[in-house]
């Protein structure tokens, strides 16, 4: 699978607003900060319509000439794109709420919204010339980095904090990356890659530190207005780690509206964290403009919010506020209630970030931050199969007597 022609004007600094030449290798700009893409709208205004996408195979790259990709580049794919929008009627009646759809992300390649970021990434990457790619991760995004890179040809090398979960860093090695846990946080894990692609030349894919994840991630938004007949939700719950998720939705919102393909209606996005660690909500409710130092300790196992202090934490703060949305932080407790409750009233095996969606959008229905006649979609960013499950301890011996009645 190839593009014919790419859209790509120009990759802008996220602060300081300086133009970089596309087509080339880039982790941050000179001021330090995340790059994002640009894109010339008017030729795509002309030369696409949503008509036009339906006889399109129903997967991320069908939004071509919304991404980077390089004309006849190969592109690294899995199958990625066009997860479902999954009703939860009953979770709404118990809620006392509206109408609630769930994104689920967790039919995904690898089992998470990461290879949407990853697929994107890892074919810009291979395009450009790079050979070995290194990254710090929780878990999802190195399995994710893991597969994609062995997709393509590419060496992989992955940082893991020392709870990260034990299926996933399994799930990593498995797919081929060189693979190691770090006694530390996320963020210990990212110095030390940082290190690394100093002293031996490996391309740091950290979050936010290049500027393709952004884009893969961005076709969740757009896959979520076509579904919604070319719509916008009127609000958005999403699990906020280190963020590119967040800004590349609300990217795609607005690139949609300049193109004319939805109205001006964007929906309020809402960034979910913990209890454990919310240092965006924190910043957030106290009107700053970034996060001044990071979240400790550090006690969620929420491992998808574990991140003390987002490197695009001032683009997250500013569409929360452009966008009326704002922060919620759940408990690790509700979480898990709530995962049991979604598993047996809908059938719905949800990954604990999914479940903290939930949780805030019965918090924020019981505030009044939200409407019961708000169209709301929550994000299932992973599969749960790759989450701990509490024990099952009941037994039945089979030579005594069984009271079936009490079963």
């Amino acid at each position: 699978m190839t593009t014919l022609r790419s859209y790509v004007t120009h990759l802008e600094c996220s602060f300081s607003l300086k133009h970089y030449e596309p087509e080339r290798l880039y982790n941050l700009s000179d001021a330090d900060r995340p790059l994002i893409v640009r894109y010339d709208l008017d030729a795509i205004k002309n030369a696409v319509k949503p008509k036009d996408l339906l006889a399109r195979p129903q997967d991320m790259w069908r939004y071509e000439e919304l991404l980077p990709v390089p004309p006849n580049a190969e592109i690294v794919s899995l199958g990625e794109g066009w997860t479902p929008l999954i009703p939860l009627p009953r979770i709404a009646k118990i809620f006392d709420g509206g109408e609630i759809l769930v994104k689920d992300e967790g039919r995904m390649p690898t089992g998470s919204f990461k290879a949407r970021g990853l697929a994107l990434a890892v074919t810009m990457a291979k395009a450009l010339g790079v050979t070995n790619i290194a990254m710090p991760t929780a878990g999802n995004a190195g399995a994710a980095l893991s597969a994609y890179c062995s997709r393509a040809g590419l060496r992989s090398t992955v940082f893991c904090p020392e709870d990260a979960p034990e299926t996933t860093v399994r799930e990593i090695a498995f797919h081929g990356a060189e693979t190691y846990r770090v006694n530390g946080l996320i963020n210990h894990c990212g110095e030390l890659i940082a290190q690394g692609a100093k002293s031996q030349g490996w391309f740091d894919f950290s979050t936010l530190k290049e500027p393709y994840r952004i884009e893969g991630k961005k076709t969740m938004g757009l896959e979520l207005a076509e579904q919604l007949d070319w719509d916008a939700p009127d609000v958005i719950f999403y699990p906020t780690g280190g963020g590119t998720g967040l800004i590349g939705m609300w990217k795609a919102f607005q690139e949609l509206a300049e193109l004319g393909w939805i109205g001006k209606k964007k929906p309020r996005m809402v960034a979910v964290q913990s209890t454990g660690c919310a240092p965006l909500v924190k910043a957030f409710d106290e009107g700053k403009a970034f996060v001044d130092e990071p979240w400790e300790p550090v006690t969620t196992k929420l491992h998808g919010v574990r991140v003390p202090k987002p490197l695009g934490d001032f683009l997250c703060l500013q569409i929360m506020r452009d966008s009326d949305g704002f922060g919620v932080m759940v408990s690790d407790e509700d979480v898990a209630d709530t995962r049991a409750m979604a598993a047996r009233e809908e059938g719905f095996h949800m990954g604990p970030e999914g479940a903290a969606c939930l949780v805030a959008y019965r918090q924020a229905l019981r505030t009044g931050q939200i409407k019961k006649t708000d169209q709301a979609i929550v994000f299932n960013c992973g599969n749960g199969l790759k989450s701990d499950l509490p024990p099952m301890k009941r037994t039945i011996d089979r030579h005594g007597t069984i009271d079936f009645g009490s079963l």
